[in-house]
């Protein structure tokens, strides 16, 4: 691997994590492909991580100067002498930064998973207690349905082992019970699909790069196409008119950090797409090519200069 390598692989994770996640955020076809999208969006985060690293590999097979045998060798004057010290400090600063990523990414994924779960457990713990027994539930599978003694209406899921969907005596007042039942299928989708641990999952990417680099709208973009495929789970369930209403009716609704909310500021968006209707086949496969491409092409351009630095310089390839 050369400087040249690592320098692509550099340019290609800053690329990932913040020019394409902010030009993939305005795009509108999203809307009519919201699975597809959320697979692009994922391939592309996981791709921005592979190539950080992939730099970092690179700077290190730089820093492997070999020895008189072939074989390398560790010696900083060795890697200087053979380098030059502006190119040695530059090389160790990158590998450095590297490491730091992938620190930052282990670090911020045990941070947001252990305070998310803590929030989420505590705040279990409220509704079981608070619970109000609804004789308009009967009927209802009520075995994780909770309701609050609450006049606003609202709805939101507390995903993990154990679920819990919660609603307030406000929502059982203003909805009908076809909407009741699709707001109940918008959240037991979230509860099925665990989007929750999508979102943790690009939390923690979003907080390992540099905020100079990352996307500021890209999580905005996820959570968005996460309420739009609970919004189809829904949909299939009790048909466009339901869910539109009850998505309305939940709008303005305050819900605990952590939770996964019916409402919320994205509520016009999601109400104009189900009066519109305009999910795409086309958009899909295209979306779904264009993921594989990104997670295919810097896996090959990873794997084999790499295998094959390794083979040169442990001596398992002639020179």
């Amino acid at each position: 691997m050369t400087g040249t390598t690592a320098a692509l692989f550099a340019a290609l994770a800053v690329l990932l994590a913040g020019p394409v996640p902010a030009l993939l955020s305005r795009a509108r076809w999203p809307l009519r492909a919201p699975r597809a999208a959320l697979v692009l969006w994922q391939s592309i985060a996981l791709a921005a991580v592979l190539s950080a690293f992939s730099s970092g590999l690179a700077i290190a097979s730089m820093l492997l100067v070999p020895g008189p045998d072939g074989r390398p060798t560790t010696s900083p004057t060795d890697e200087i002498s053979a380098l030059g010290l502006p190119l040695w400090m530059l090389s160790v600063s990158v590998f450095a930064l590297t490491v730091l990523i992938g620190a930052r990414l282990l670090y911020s994924t045990a941070r947001v998973a252990i305070k998310t779960r803590r929030r989420r457990a505590h705040h279990r713990m409220l509704v079981d207690l608070l619970d109000q027994r609804d004789p308009r539930l009967t009927g209802l599978s009520k075995a994780d349905l909770r309701v609050l003694q609450h006049q606003e209406p609202m709805a939101y899921c507390l995903p993990g082992l154990k679920q819990r969907v919660v609603v307030s005596e406000g929502t059982l007042d203003q909805l009908e019970p076809d909407e009741l039942d699709a707001i109940l299928a918008h959240e037991r989708a979230h509860l099925r699909a665990r989007h929750d641990l999508v979102l943790e999952a690009f939390t923690a990417v979003h907080e390992a790069f540099p905020r100079f680099v990352r996307s500021k709208t890209a999580l905005g973009s996820v959570r968005l196409l996460i309420e739009l495929l609970a919004d189809d789970a829904a949909l299939r369930t009790t048909g466009p008119r339901p869910l539109a209403h009850a998505l309305v009716t939940c709008a303005s609704s305050k819900t605990p950090e952590g939770a996964m909310a019916a409402g919320g500021p994205s509520t016009v968006v999601r109400v104009r797409r189900l009066a519109e209707g305009t999910y795409d086949g086309r958009i899909s496969v295209a979306a779904y090519s264009v993921a594989a491409l990104i997670m295919v092409g810097p896996t090959i351009a990873v794997a084999v200069p790499w295998l094959v630095e390794l083979s040169r310089l442990f001596g398992l390839a002639p020179r």
